[in-house]
């Protein structure tokens, strides 16, 4: 699979954005889901769970859907299969304030990303927000 076409500059200045959805989040703390969001915590962002299975996640209240979220959202990172991605795209669609969906690596949805650009929003995947701003702020 390959990465989409986003320069190294352009990655870097999604980090500007603050305010991060985490589609999937787990609670188990030796996955991807856990480990990634945890992180950017670390790093200053606002991460935002949403997975209806938990109540909290990281101590921080979890949501069902993005479109559940009352405060702005920049990003909207995913971590589900690639199948799954869709109805998550389409859930976020009427939040004005997203920039950017994030792909964790190994997905991508070709129909979620055409809608997303249709929607004025940019699109990220088969990438680690985690690897990716260590990579660039961290080398």
């Amino acid at each position: 699979m390959n990465i989409d076409n986003h320069t190294d500059k352009e990655i870097k200045d999604f980090y500007n954005f603050r305010n991060i959805a985490v589609v999937g989040m787990s609670s188990n703390n030796q996955k991807p889901a856990n480990f990634v969001p945890s992180y950017l915590i670390q790093k200053g962002y606002n991460i935002i769970p949403v997975n209806p299975n938990s109540d909290q996640i990281l101590g921080r209240k979890c949501y069902d859907r993005v479109s559940d979220i009352k405060e702005d959202v920049e990003i909207v990172n995913i971590f589900r299969k690639s199948e799954d991605v869709f109805p998550v795209v389409q859930d976020l669609l009427n939040k004005k304030t997203i920039k950017l969906i994030w792909l964790q690596k190994d997905i991508f949805d070709e129909n979620s990303m055409k809608l997303a650009k249709e929607m004025g929003i940019d699109f990220v995947y088969n990438r680690c927000m985690m690897e990716e701003h260590q990579r660039l702020f961290d080398p």
